[in-house]
C-alpha cells in the first residue's frame, strides 16, 4: 500500500541530514527544521521551514535526531506547546538514554500523542548509505504503519520492544559492544605488533578466527591500518554513548566493570583529541592514554 503521510524531520546533523535527504530522495513528502540554519542543510526535494511550527503545521508524522537527551526533552515540550500541529506521531531516531526516553514518552502522551523511541545504528557512512538500523520501541502497530519510510534510509528495522526506552536499551549496548571491540582490537593488535607480527597478519588470521569482531572486520582494515581514521562517528557521540550504557547499568544494578574502564577510555580520548573520530582510539591507547585513567 502507498504511504501517504506527510512527514517531518527535525535536525539536519551529521546523522540526521543524510537521513532526511535519503526519504526525500524517495519522494516522500517531508517538511525539514533545524535550529542552526534550515536552508544550508536540507536536501533540494526536501521542504525547508525556518520554525518548528511550519513543521508541525505540515507533517502527520515527525522524525527528531538530535545530539542528546536534555535537547529532545525541550524539543518535545515545545512541540506539545504548538496548537497548530497535524502531528500525531513523534519518531525519535536520537541516542538519549532510557530516562530521557520514559519522560518524553509521557510528556507526548499527555499531549495525545503517540511517541516511538528508534534510536538508530551505523554511523554518518550508514546514515548517508541508507543502511543504518533501527531499534525501535513503542506501540508495534505504529511502527510497522511507518515501514514504507523506514525502508528509504534504513536497511534494517526493528520494532525491540512496546514500551518507549527499550530502543535505548538496545542501542546502548549495542554502541557499548561497538566500543569495547574497538579498544579490546586495539590492545590485541597493539600487543602483536610488539612481538614483531604486521597488522595485515593479524587481521587475516583474527578474522577467520574466534576473535573475529566488527573492529577487526571494518574498522581497523578500513580506517585505522590505512591511517584514515575516518569512520564516520565522532569520540564525543561514541563516548556519550558508553557513558549513557555505564549510568543506566549502574541504576539497573547489572554488572559494568568492563563498561566503567571504556567509558574512561573514550572519555580521556575525547578530552586529548577533540573533535576527532572515535577510530584514533587506537593511536589514544598506543601513545599511553589508558595510563592517565588511572
Amino acid at each position: 500500500m502507498t504511504d501517504q503521510r506527510t512527514y517531518g524531520f527535525i535536525g539536519l546533523g551529521q546523522m540526521g541530514g543524510p537521513m532526511a535527504d535519503n526519504i526525500a530522495k524517495a519522494g516522500l513528502p517531508v517538511h525539514v527544521y533545524d535550529a542552526a540554519g534550515t536552508k544550508d542543510r536540507a536536501h533540494e526535494k526536501a521542504i525547508a521551514h525556518d520554525s518548528l511550527a511550519g513543521v508541525l503545521a505540515n507533517a502527520d508524522t515527525v522524525f527528531l535526531s538530535l545530539p542528546d537527551g536534555p535537547i529532545c526533552t525541550t524539543v518535545a515540550k515545545e512541540i506539545v506547546q504548538v496548537n497548530d500541529r497535524k502531528t500525531s506521531v513523534v519518531i525519535d531516531l536520537s541516542t538519549i538514554g532510557l530516562a530521557a526516553a520514559q519522560d518524553i514518552d509521557k510528556i507526548f502522551t499527555d499531549a495525545e500523542i503517540t511517541y516511538i523511541d528508534a534510536p538508530v545504528s551505523g554511523g554518518r557512512k550508514g546514515a548517508i548509505a541508507g543502511t543504518i538500523a533501527i531499534m525501535g520501541s513503542g506501540p508495534k502497530d505504529v511502527f510497522d504503519a511507518h515501514m514504507d519510510v523506514f525502508k528509504a534510509f534504513a536497511k534494517n528495522p526493528f520494532h525491540v520492544g512496546e514500551t518507549p526506552g527499550q530502543g535505548q536499551v538496545v542501542k546502548m549496548l549495542n554502541n557499548f559492544l561497538s566500543a569495547t571491540a574497538t579498544t579490546a582490537t586495539t590492545e590485541a593488535v597493539l600487543f602483536g605488533l610488539s612481538q614483531g607480527v604486521e597488522m595485515k597478519a593479524i587481521l587475516d588470521v583474527v578474522n577467520v578466527s574466534t576473535g573475529m569482531n566488527t573492529a577487526s572486520l571494518d574498522k581497523f582494515p578500513n580506517q585505522i591500518m590505512t591511517e584514515n581514521f575516518n569512520a564516520g562517528f565522532f569520540t564525543k557521540l561514541l563516548a556519550k554513548d558508553v557513558r549513557l550504557f555505564r549510568e543506566n547499568s549502574d541504576k539497573a544494578g547489572t554488572p559494568n566493570a568492563i563498561a566503567t574502564l571504556v567509558s574512561k577510555i573514550f572519555d580521556g580520548c575525547e578530552q586529548d583529541m577533540p573533535g576527532s573520530d572515535f577510530t584514533v582510539v587506537y593511536k589514544y591507547i598506543r601513545d599511553g592514554g589508558e595510563k592517565k585513567i588511572g
